[in-house]
């Protein structure tokens, strides 16, 4: 310890990260796109309602925001969305506009300009998952009609001169179309309820001449992703059919994919939101891939010889999308010191430019949590995986065992990292840590451990949670009487149901999270509708009774916070209401926090410094002595 550090009680240090630079920093650049020395992306703007907008930079290092207020490119597709935007010859953009999801050209000089149907005609339409190739627009399209949703692949005239024209269709569900080099054939994967694309999806080609399409792979229970062309007669793609999604080779003549580096590692990640490429093929005919557990390094495979080379850069995990183009490629990376950026790779010489960060202005990175990745015994002595991120502060230390915060991440099909964004840094900076969970059922650690919560949400995850809570204290990491519990949507979920089963925790935090599984499935969207059969079970009073937290309610006796957007279509407001009056009814403390017009997921600035004002007051509190 440093002889300057001033000794003073946790969750009461003197920190730089305030809430509103937490707030302000939720730029979230996405989906990058190199072409020649530009890179294309989009970008959050908090100060401005939550909006997106898209980012170019030039190769002299000059920014363009292409997307002024009010335009805002984002799409619906499966309310979670995803790539809402594709890079045209000679510079220009074509987008998807959230008021009224239709697709808009913007060519340089120029202003948006609409070229699909206006919304009169048929107000469900929406698009997603984008590529331009030969004037027209590649891509998924979601229809809402009389209470039905339906989707299809079609392609869009850039002109907007004619109709879009749909290539595929019957399937519930579409994702990745991919034209063939030669124009020929049409790939995409598609799957249909009550799967997730976690579960089960197919690998198809149709040809466009005649409209004939045939299965090359996958099914109901082979979970198969981001397919590529490698010439006209073969694809790449990811599919987890040895227990873990690993890249293969297929070619169209019906042999069986050829894996190109078998590992027990993951290659891809869930597909929550549309559009996202997880490796790139270069122009040598290596594959720039990432590939890890938990966190995913960046790595080029030779597929000739099945060879994996990690290359050698400033950065300890990689979101799950690139893209490449002649000598560059382009991610999202982070490291210990460095919150996730938009990174550059100049490919022969191996040199990365971080060309924007999440934060315009990231703090010192002594306030930044040190994240420690660690294996926890669970119940019956299976393993559960975590991150620790201890109490970090280069002016301050406390005496004894600190509070800590256990992080359960949302999905539940999803995972945490050891990113150190400055939610974490705005809590340790302030003496009060933070466990990440990955409890059973969460990615990144191959199929087997996914598969833990099939048919045991309420109970797997609660357990996990329950057991690092003990982990903490039986390591002398936490003080076990400070010990809280905060998740979102099904990390809320856990949060709740946590609370309802166990006293491990001194108080609990829910941000729009799930209380009652029949109101759920009756007023969810098509995407997640059939998710909870797999997660829990068919509807049976008996049974969602059993595991669900507003039944479960007596079994609180901890303070608890639930914070909750008036216009989420994904968990309504009445999940967290109810839970809320049930709380009151009992006379268990709790807080209930509404913010109109945000939805599932915060992203205005002045409720993202609300929210985070309001959870750091409630965790004094139950901290206090």
């Amino acid at each position: 310890m440093s002889p300057e550090q001033a000794v003073l009680p946790y969750a009461a240090w003197p920190s730089p990260v305030s809430t509103a630079e937490v707030a302000r920093s939720g730029l979230r650049p996405a989906y990058p796109t190199v072409s020649g020395e530009q890179v294309w992306w989009t970008e959050d703007r908090p100060a401005e309602g939550g909006r997106t907008t898209i980012m170019r930079r030039d190769p002299d290092g000059t920014l363009h925001e292409l997307l002024a207020s009010p335009w805002n490119a984002r799409t619906r597709v499966h309310e979670y969305g995803g790539r809402a935007y594709a890079v045209v010859p000679g510079g220009g953009v074509v987008f998807a506009n959230l008021a009224d999801q239709r697709l808009h050209l913007l060519l340089p000089g120029g202003a948006p300009r609409p070229i699909t149907p206006e919304p009169g005609r048929d107000a469900g339409l929406r698009y997603a998952d984008m590529s331009v190739r030969d004037g027209r627009v590649w891509c998924v399209r979601e229809r809402h009609h009389d209470g039905r949703v339906s989707r299809s692949i079609v392609s869009v005239p850039l002109d907007g001169s004619a109709e879009p024209r749909e290539h595929v269709g019957g399937s519930d569900f579409y994702a990745y179309p991919e034209l063939s080099p030669d124009g020929e054939h049409l790939a995409y994967i598609c799957w249909d309820h009550p799967r997730m694309p976690w579960n089960g999806t197919e690998l198809r080609i149709t040809r466009l001449a005649d409209g004939r399409s045939r299965t090359l792979c996958g099914g109901p229970a082979e979970s198969v992703l981001a397919p590529r062309w490698c010439g006209d007669r073969a694809l790449y793609l990811v599919s987890d059919r040895s227990g873990w999604w690993n890249l293969y080779r297929v070619a169209l003549d019906g042999a069986a994919p050829e894996a190109l580096h078998p590992a027990e590692e993951e290659f891809a990640g869930p597909l929550w939101q549309l559009g996202a490429h997880p490796y790139a093929v270069l122009d040598d005919g290596r594959i720039a891939v990432l590939h890890g557990r938990g966190d995913l390094r960046l790595g080029v495979l030779d597929p000739a010889g099945g060879t994996l080379t990690d290359l050698d850069v400033p950065y300890s995990g990689w979101a799950p999308v690139l893209d490449r183009d002649g000598r560059s490629l382009v991610g999202i990376g982070y490291g210990p010191a460095t919150p996730r950026s938009l990174v550059r790779l100049d490919l022969p010489s191996g040199r990365t430019e971080e060309l924007r960060h999440d934060t315009e202005e990231p703090p010192e990175s002594a306030y930044l949590p040190a994240a420690r990745s660690v294996e926890i015994e669970g119940r019956s002595g299976r393993a559960v995986h975590a991150f620790v991120h201890p109490p970090s502060n280069p002016r301050c230390r406390g005496e004894g065992p600190p509070p800590y915060i256990v992080s359960v991440h949302g999905g539940p099909t999803s995972h945490s990292t050891s990113e150190p964004d400055l939610w974490k840094a705005f809590f340790t900076s302030r003496g009060i840590g933070v466990l990440d969970v990955n409890y059973g059922g969460s990615t990144g650690y191959g199929r087997a451990y996914r598969d833990r919560l099939h048919g045991e949400w309420g109970v797997v995850d609660v357990e996990d949670v329950v057991a690092a809570a003990g982990w903490l204290a039986a390591q002398g990491l936490a003080d076990p009487a400070r010990i809280a519990i905060r998740g979102g949507s099904a990390g809320g979920w856990t949060v709740m149901a946590a609370c309802c089963a166990s006293d491990a925790f001194a108080g609990g935090v829910s941000y729009y999270g799930v209380s009652a599984l029949g109101p759920l499935v009756a007023a969810t969207h098509d995407f997640e509708s059939r998710y909870v059969e797999w997660l829990v079970g068919p509807e049976d009073p008996v049974l969602y009774g059993s595991r669900e937290p507003l039944a479960r309610v007596a079994g609180v006796s901890c303070p608890m916070l639930l914070l909750q957007g008036l216009s989420d279509p994904v968990v309504p407001p009445a999940q967290s209401q109810a839970f809320a009056d049930a709380l009151a009814e009992r006379g268990v403390p709790c807080t209930y926090m509404t913010f109109e017009g945000e939805a599932h997921g915060f992203r205005r600035v002045e409720t993202r410094s609300a929210a985070l004002a309001t959870e750091l007051a409630f965790y004094q509190q139950i901290f206090r002595g």
